[in-house]
C-alpha cells in the first residue's frame, strides 16, 4: 500500500506540474447579454501549478483549496496561511459547454488539456476541465450585488456595455461603473416578469430570465 500511495503521489506531483490556469470571471469581469450567456475577461497563469503529495487524484477537487499569485496558482492544505479559494465544484470540459458553477462561485479556474510525451505512470493525458472557486475570505463577488463571479444572480446589479449586452457590477456602487439595473426575480418566461421590469437579463438554469428593474 505504501509503496501505490507513493506511485500515485509521484502521478499527482507530474499532472500537477502540467496545468495551466487562467483566471476568468473576476470581481468585474461578467457579462451577460439578453439573449446570450455569461463571458469573462481572463489571464493566463504562469508557471504551471504546482502542488504537493498527498492530495486527492484529482487537482483541485471539491473542497481543495488554492494559493493566490500575481501569475499562478498553487493547490495548498487549507490550513495553510497561504489558502485564498476553496473548490466548489469541479467539472470537465469547457465552462461553456460544461455544468455551471454553484451560485456562490467568485470565480473560475480554467485547466488546460495537457497530452505530455511520457509520464511516470503512462497514461499521457490531463483532461481540460474547470474549478469553480470562492474566495475563503471577504471580499466575494459572486454573492448577490457583489459585482461579479461566473453567474449572475437574483440581487445582481449590471449596467449597459453596448450591443445588447450588460455586465455586472457592484450595487453598493464604488466600482469603475455605476449600477444601471438590479435583477429582482428568476422566472420560467419573460412574459412571467413584472410590469416593473425594464430589461431581462439570461440567467441560465430552470428559470433563466431575471427580471430587472432601474436603480
Amino acid at each position: 500500500m505504501r509503496e501505490a500511495r507513493g506511485a500515485a503521489a509521484r502521478r499527482r506531483r507530474v499532472a500537477g506540474a502540467l496545468l495551466v490556469l487562467s483566471l476568468v470571471a473576476a470581481a468585474t469581469g461578467c457579462q451577460q447579454s439578453a439573449g446570450t450567456g455569461n463571458t469573462g475577461t481572463g489571464r493566463t497563469a504562469a508557471p504551471a501549478p504546482t502542488r504537493s503529495p498527498g492530495y486527492g487524484t484529482v487537482f483541485l477537487g471539491v473542497d481543495e483549496c488554492s494559493s493566490f499569485g500575481r501569475e499562478s496558482f498553487t493547490e495548498v492544505p487549507c490550513t495553510s496561511e497561504k489558502a485564498a479559494a476553496r473548490v466548489l465544484a469541479r467539472h470537465e470540459g469547457r465552462v461553456g459547454g460544461g455544468q455551471s458553477c454553484p451560485a456562490a462561485s467568485d470565480f473560475v479556474l480554467h485547466i488546460s488539456e495537457q497530452k505530455p510525451a511520457a509520464d511516470e505512470d503512462g497514461d499521457g493525458a490531463v483532461p481540460q476541465g474547470y474549478a469553480c472557486m470562492r474566495n475563503l475570505e471577504d471580499p466575494h463577488p459572486g454573492d448577490p450585488g457583489g459585482g461579479g463571479g461566473p453567474r449572475t444572480v437574483v440581487g445582481d446589479c449590471v449596467y449597459s456595455a453596448g450591443r445588447g449586452e450588460v455586465r455586472e457590477t457592484s450595487c453598493a456602487g464604488g466600482g469603475a461603473t455605476a449600477p444601471e439595473f438590479k435583477v429582482t426575480r428568476a422566472v420560467a418566461r419573460r412574459a412571467d416578469c413584472p410590469a416593473s421590469t425594464a430589461l431581462y437579463v439570461q440567467l441560465g438554469g430552470a428559470k433563466p430570465v431575471g427580471c430587472a428593474r432601474p436603480v
